[in-house]
């Protein structure tokens, strides 16, 4: 059986999340207190308590949804030991710096002061705003980006499932997008609770000053299993890839369905996500059907695929 570990993105970030872990095993709780004292704050406290409205903020969710997802894999690891090896892995926007931290390519550390400044570069930008579009094929959608862009400028964000799609840009252009995407036939076109255009030119600004913190990252390794990025949906494989992906990917699509169909043609049969909740789990199921699905976003479903494996 070929795995690959896959790691949600912002979004699923929920007040609660990985309190349970902290709770129960020691690796959970020095991860959470290693972030505190890098960021200078109490993550751990905003993670489990809140209040929502702080924990949702780009700069607040972007470093919460690493912890938890590597404080996640620490218990899984420690639980599972080499049970659970990956042949790829792979994070949805985000959700790729979990799947860096995982594979070696960069510490946890680094990666958590990366994550923060990325949300706080983001939050900087020019207003902007995003929508979510069901049932349009993606060629359809460009084309209606690219006509809605006469009000401002607009592009596909994130490729999420054949069926499911995020538009990016000004407020102007994707509201006309939105109005666009229903002529066309789209069975849902609504704008999101957002203020920032995620991979969209928009972001261009906060990616010319990203690219210095990362150049400012000197301990960037190549990682022990190829990680799969968002803007290609190739592997990355070495220290000089990772870099250029981490500035490329604020403006770039999140190309998350070519991404699931490259690990399945090299021979991924089985997906396991790390991090609060499923959201990339109901995305590869519309992507590819059939293949074997599960979620490690507790302490109980740690356990529980840790005793199927030794059963096998």
């Amino acid at each position: 059986m070929t795995t690959a570990w896959v790691f949600p993105g912002q979004g699923s970030q929920a007040v609660g999340m990985g309190r349970e872990v902290y709770d129960r095993f020691a690796v959970a709780r020095e991860i959470f207190d290693e972030a505190d004292a890098i960021l200078g704050f109490e993550l751990s406290r905003l993670c489990f308590e809140g209040p929502a409205d702080d924990l949702m903020l780009t700069e607040n969710a972007q470093p919460a949804l690493l912890t938890t997802s590597t404080a996640l894999l620490a218990v899984a690891r420690e639980l599972a030991g080499s049970e659970l090896t990956p042949a790829f892995l792979a994070g949805h926007s985000l959700g790729e710096y979990s799947a860096l931290v995982a594979s070696g390519a960069l510490k946890f550390g680094d990666a958590l002061r990366l994550v923060r400044r990325r949300g706080e570069l983001m939050a900087e930008t020019p207003d902007g705003t995003m929508a979510a579009v069901m049932g349009l094929d993606l060629p359809v959608l460009q084309s209606v980006c690219a006509d809605a862009s006469a009000a401002g400028p607009v592009v596909v964000a994130t490729e999420n499932s054949p069926a499911q799609y995020a538009i990016s840009g000004s407020v102007a252009g994707v509201e006309r997008a939105v109005v666009l995407a229903k002529q066309q036939g789209a069975k849902r076109a609504v704008r999101l609770n957002v203020s920032v255009a995620l991979h969209s030119p928009l972001m261009q600004s906060a990616a010319r000053a990203f690219e210095y913190e990362v150049a400012a990252i000197g301990n960037i390794s190549a990682p022990q299993w190829p990680v799969i990025a968002n803007a290609t949906a190739e592997p990355l494989t070495e220290p000089d890839q990772i870099r250029a992906e981490l500035v490329e990917q604020v403006t770039s699509p999140v190309r998350w369905i070519a991404s699931v169909q490259h690990m399945v043609a090299a021979g991924v049969t089985r997906f396991v996500e790390i991090g609060h909740g499923n959201v990339l789990t109901g995305l590869i199921k519309r992507i590819v059907p059939g293949l074997e699905l599960i979620n490690l976003n507790s302490a109980a479903a740690i356990e529980q695929l840790v005793a199927q494996e030794r059963q096998r």
